[in-house]
């Protein structure tokens, strides 16, 4: 299994990204919602990846955070969605309003995805909403520990950081930027920290 790519962007289109990693171009498709924050050609990129293996071809999709690619393999276990439809709801809305629209039932801004009818909309509800609970835990488990080391790379400690993060998040900052804003807020008013 291909987990990550990191490379240079060789070309960005609609249709998929080629990234050159080491000589090697890796046609990879990405949601469209995320192709404006992928770097322009000729600069390094970072990708989580899913290798989907058929008979006929190997594909691989790329995300730029782990919790979009955890949302894509999770709808891949919904009989009758397949990466082109998991990619397609990915490209149709971004990851925390997909969560947001399934734990609050909106079938209404569910069906706005292309390709998505009401039926769908409602088996998607049905069944993620057992999952979507692990899910937005994780990507925030994930968040919090990126923040955590991001605070640690500017210089302050482990424990202060973590509590810090910790306040940040119990305050309701969801991203990932939002979070260290919050955090670094904290520890340059507690200066002894």
């Amino acid at each position: 299994m291909i987990a990550s790519i990191k490379g240079r962007v060789f070309s960005k289109k609609p249709e998929g990204i080629i990234v050159d990693v080491g000589g090697v171009g890796y046609l990879i498709s990405v949601p469209l919602c995320s192709l404006c924050n992928i770097p322009e050609p000729g600069a390094e990129v970072f990708l989580h990846t899913y290798l989907h293996v058929r008979e006929d071809a190997l594909q691989l999709y790329g995300f730029l955070s782990e919790e979009e690619r955890r949302v894509f393999v999770t709808l891949l276990g919904i009989n009758g969605i397949g990466p082109k439809l998991g990619l397609a709801i990915l490209s149709g809305m971004p990851v925390q309003k997909f969560t947001e629209a399934v734990a609050n039932e909106d079938i209404s801004s569910l069906t706005s995805i292309p390709g998505l009818g009401q039926k769908t909309a409602s088996r998607l509800i049905l069944e993620l909403k057992e999952k979507l609970p692990k899910i937005v835990v994780m990507a925030k488990d994930h968040i919090s520990v990126d923040a955590v080391s991001a605070l640690v790379n500017f210089g302050y400690k482990k424990a202060f950081a973590e509590a810090a993060v910790g306040r940040a998040v119990k305050n309701g900052s969801d991203s990932i930027e939002n979070i260290i804003r919050e955090a670094l807020k904290y520890l340059t008013s507690h200066s002894k920290i």
